[in-house]
């Protein structure tokens, strides 16, 4: 063996790439001048392509294995540079690997509201947010349309232009597939599948493919949300006006709230009033005479005997003072249910109107405070006189 055959042995490249950074997605192997030897060994793992490059043309591209750089391996670059069989000096070309896995949980969003016209709430506002996965599918289109000669190329410097892309056709899907809003939670694995196939044309171009597209997300803007959430409530809560005798009842039987401290303190006042009035007219002396209260002052001034309202004139000695009159009678009311709706209250009165007019009869449901549940109004005593006493005839007849 000669020394040039020991030297050129000694000296045969091994070109290969390692990548642990998990974001790189080309990288050009680096050597002073670019030159490469004549029978060198390259070194192409699974999960890469190894991309020739000769004087900005690109000469070849290798799938995994493992290759011997000679001209009978390389027609397109044997080609290129005129080489006979015989011919082993180095030659000066660039080799871009090109990692061919996928890249995950890259990030999409709207940055401004999408405008659509729901056939419930009509023109609404919607963002939304995702992931997606982008790999390699052309490795020769992908380096002449997206890396150039640019010597390390990340996926983020990818996604801000694929995520563009995705917006623009996220817009026309949601604008065509004429989901209502509150349908659009069941169907963002449907509507993943539209975005995604609208965008495989356009991202082909660049080489490109998306094996996974997920829509994590569609929202209203925040003032809408308040809004559906109130609606929300209404049709939870269903009949307002049992909502809210529901509320004051459970608030009078609950002891400390405020609620019901304040009704309570007005209910012991009313009755603290009325037991007080009754028992000043009840009650009597230690001798069985009428109590004696405090003068009052008449109506110039002089003060009254007691037991004598101011401008009143004295009983006659031997006499008792008259009683005051009650308090006035308080007005029973009731309601009404009509297509199941709560109506009133009403006073008797009113009913009677409602009788001549036909809206209230013998068999509406009615309820006052104290009663037990809904009965006819022919049931209550009150009520079914309303029925049963006829006007006379009128003058004339």
């Amino acid at each position: 063996m000669g020394i040039l055959d020991f030297l050129s042995g000694e000296f045969i490249d091994v070109i290969s790439w390692v990548d642990d950074t998990r974001d790189t997605m080309v990288w050009r192997f680096e050597r002073q001048g670019h030159a490469i030897k004549y029978g060198a060994k390259l070194t192409v793992r699974e999960g890469q392509a190894a991309v020739f490059v000769h004087e900005g043309q690109l000469a070849d591209v290798f799938t995994p294995g493992l290759y011997l750089l000679e001209t009978n391996n390389m027609p397109i670059l044997t080609t290129l540079q005129h080489w006979d069989h015989g011919f082993k000096s180095p030659f000066q070309s660039e080799i871009y690997f090109v990692n061919t896995t996928r890249f995950t949980d890259l990030k999409w969003g709207t940055k401004n509201p999408v405008i659509t016209r729901d056939p419930e709430f009509g023109p609404v506002r919607l963002r939304a947010f995702g992931t997606y996965a982008a790999r390699v599918t052309d490795p020769a289109k992908f380096i002449t349309e997206i890396v150039g000669t640019d010597g390390e190329f990340t996926a983020d410097e990818v996604s801000y232009q694929l995520r563009n892309i995705i917006v623009q056709e996220f817009s026309r899907a949601l604008a065509g597939a004429n989901i209502p809003v509150l349908d659009m939670a069941a169907n963002t694995a449907d509507l993943g599948k539209l975005v995604a196939e609208a965008i495989a044309p356009t991202i082909a171009e660049y080489g490109l493919g998306l094996p996974e597209f997920y829509i994590e997300n569609i929202s209203l803007p925040s003032e809408v949300e308040t809004v559906l959430d109130k609606r929300t409530s209404m049709g939870i809560v269903g009949d307002l006006n049992r909502y809210m005798q529901f509320n004051a009842a459970e608030a009078m039987g609950q002891p400390g709230s405020g609620a019901s401290a304040g009704m309570g303190a007005a209910m012991g006042a009313g009755l603290g009033a009325g037991m007080g009035m009754a028992m000043g007219q009840q009650m009597g002396g230690p001798w069985g005479q009428p109590a004696h209260t405090a003068p009052q002052a008449g109506p110039w001034g002089q003060m009254a005997p007691q037991g004598v309202a101011p401008g009143q004139a004295p009983a006659p000695q031997g006499t008792a003072a008259p009683p005051l009159p009650p308090p006035p009678a308080v007005e029973k009311v009731w309601h009404m249910a009509v297509n199941g709706q709560t109506l009133g209250p009403f006073g008797r009165g009113q009913l009677a109107q409602m009788k001549a007019e036909g809206q209230f009869t013998r068999a509406s449901l009615v309820w006052a405070p104290g009663q037990s549940g809904w009965l006819a109004a022919e049931e209550i005593p009150e009520l079914a006189q309303l029925f049963t006493i006829q006007p006379p005839p009128p003058p004339g007849a």
